[in-house]
């Protein structure tokens, strides 16, 4: 089988060409504009595919599908945006000469607009599928199964790319063309425009059980979700999809740009697409990973519901995700699985089956969620499903809102600075000691929980709740003035506190001196068992305590 990729060494084009490299059965000819790079790009690849660089211009599809003859072609070079009068010029050639399609574009009138070639793909017997990428392929999979529980009002979603991912000067360009310009989307029920990064929400991805990206901010992108979604789900009166590229600051100039062209009239901010491409592209600090969510609301049986779905990247996958659609596609093919004939967007291409296929083996993670379950207890509302994988005694403890008690024995140690000594007498950290009594007593307290600690007659207590706003789906924990956003996570047979976040008196502290050391629960014969290490950069140990607990009363 003979694949022709359309910017192929260009970013998902050529990891598109990654992802087949196992297949021996393909060949893969890498084209674009410069052969130079072309070959480049096949010089440094890998795999049982075989490939071959290939000088073409787009504009001169038609005769190069006559002397390479392949059986499918991809457009991974883009902007689709920018494409001009012959914007379908090579899907119309690929149909003329019986060549399958597909392409990666997340232009919304581009996808939206392929069915006008639907019949001339039918009688020629290919496939032209359009916008087979993570907007609008994962979104429309998701949604088919959050549609199987309820009627969907209303969409949300976005995608948040690692800092260190990278992005292509196409892309750049499509992002900031519509900075600032119409944008067509359904709002209460009605088509209308907004205008393209001038809105903006904050939120948090947060796979159940897996330590959560930190809270992002996402802005209105045009992609094709807003126009080939809709159609879907007859119920749908609202949908809103954006992106949360990094660095923050950045991601907020474009925002005030965009702001200041949709108020002011200006014209397009294209022109700066190459500043933001290398700006973005020099500033890769932060953590190496990556996310997307949908979130829901619905009816089911004149009950509202709020679903959402969360995927994880870890490292360098995240930035694969957009050329899995595609890959599948190919896989499937290969395997007799074909597409129906036809032109349309790709919204149906694949099921979220499909997808968690291509999510193992990798460091890439998803999950379901039911927001606004408040009735439940507090730790089973930030785990969701994750909260059932946690050891029996560990859910004992949590899966509950009375008051209860529990006691046991516990090994203390005591950091020896100065420091150290003094935040322990504040705060009341117990003295070290080999073997003590103790005693947890967790009561309801301002929709949180109130833990009391006694070590031996010394107690000190603090106050958990749920997180809000940027520390959702985290558990805030408060020692007097100081608050610990912490993430739970869990890992085998345990579940860890992370510390993710921390302020004074509500005011940021700097990250950099954020409390350190660990905190795990977990059981051992039948026994609840805890390991609790508190320190902080410039401080050291603060305290550590250790040791084992079993149910008493219910108060």
């Amino acid at each position: 089988m003979k694949i022709l990729i359309l910017g192929g060494y260009g970013v998902f084009g050529g990891r598109l060409a990654v992802l087949l490299s196992n297949l021996a059965q393909i060949e893969i000819i890498v084209s674009g504009r410069s052969l130079v790079r072309a070959s480049a790009f096949c010089a440094g690849y890998s795999g049982l595919a075989r490939v071959r660089p290939l000088r073409l211009d787009r504009n001169d599809i038609a005769r190069s599908l006559e002397t390479e003859r392949p059986d499918m072609v991809v457009d991974a070079s883009g902007p689709f945006q920018a494409y001009g009068e012959n914007r379908y010029g090579v899907i119309e050639a690929c149909i003329a000469a019986g060549v399958h399609y597909l392409d990666f574009s997340d232009a919304a009138d581009f996808v939206f607009g392929v069915q006008q070639f639907d019949g001339q793909a039918k009688q020629a017997g290919v496939f032209a599928l359009s916008g087979a990428s993570s907007f609008p392929v994962l979104t429309a999979a998701v949604l088919r199964e959050m549609a199987k529980t309820m009627d969907i009002v209303s969409v949300k979603g976005g995608i948040a790319p690692s800092p260190y991912a990278g992005i292509g000067l196409n892309v750049m360009r499509a992002v900031v063309s519509y900075a600032g310009g119409p944008v067509n989307l359904l709002r209460n029920g009605i088509k209308t425009q907004a205008r393209g990064l001038t809105e903006s929400m904050r939120y948090t991805i947060a796979v159940p059980g897996r330590l959560p990206l930190r809270n992002v901010h996402f802005s209105l992108v045009d992609v094709p979700d807003l126009q080939v979604i809709p159609p879907e789900h007859k119920s749908l009166r609202d949908i809103w999809m954006g992106a949360g590229p990094v660095p923050e600051i950045l991601h907020r100039v474009l925002n005030m740009l965009a702001k200041m062209r949709a108020t002011l009239g200006l014209p397009s901010l294209a022109p700066l697409s190459g500043l933001f491409y290398r700006v973005l592209n020099m500033m890769k600090f932060g953590e190496h990973r990556g996310g997307m969510f949908v979130w829901a609301r619905g009816m089911r049986d004149g009950v509202e519901l709020e679903v959402s779905w969360h995927v994880l990247a870890e490292g360098d996958d995240g930035p694969y995700i957009p050329s899995m659609a595609i890959e599948a596609i190919v896989r499937k093919h290969l395997a007799g699985i074909t597409p129906q004939a036809g032109a349309r967007p790709a919204t149906r291409a694949l099921e979220l089956a499909d997808y968690d296929l291509l999510f193992e083996n990798r460091a890439i993670y998803s999950g379901f969620r039911r927001d606004g379950q408040s009735a439940d207890p507090l730790y089973r509302q930030i785990l969701g499903s994750a909260f059932d994988a946690l050891p029996a005694q560990v859910k004992a403890l949590h899966d509950t809102r009375d008051a209860r008690s529990w006691t046991g024995q516990a090994e203390v140690c005591r950091g020896g600075g100065v420091m150290a000594r003094l935040v322990a007498r504040v705060i009341g950290f117990p003295d070290a000691a080999a073997e003590v009594p103790v005693s947890v007593t967790l009561s309801p307290e301002n929709g949180g929980e109130r833990w009391t600690r006694n070590f031996g007659g010394r107690t000190f207590s603090s106050l958990q709740k749920r997180g809000t706003k940027k520390n959702d789906y985290l558990l805030v924990e408060r020692f007097g003035a100081i608050d610990v956003s912490l993430a739970l996570v869990v890992e085998k047979d345990r579940l860890r506190l992370i510390p993710r976040r921390w302020s004074l008196w509500g005011i940021l502290l700097p990250s950099f001196l954020l409390p350190a050391g660990h905190a795990t629960e977990t059981e051992r014969n039948g026994r609840f068992c805890f390991d609790v290490e508190i320190a902080a950069p410039l401080v050291g140990l603060i305290v550590a305590y250790k040791g084992t607990l079993e149910p008493g009363s219910i108060m």
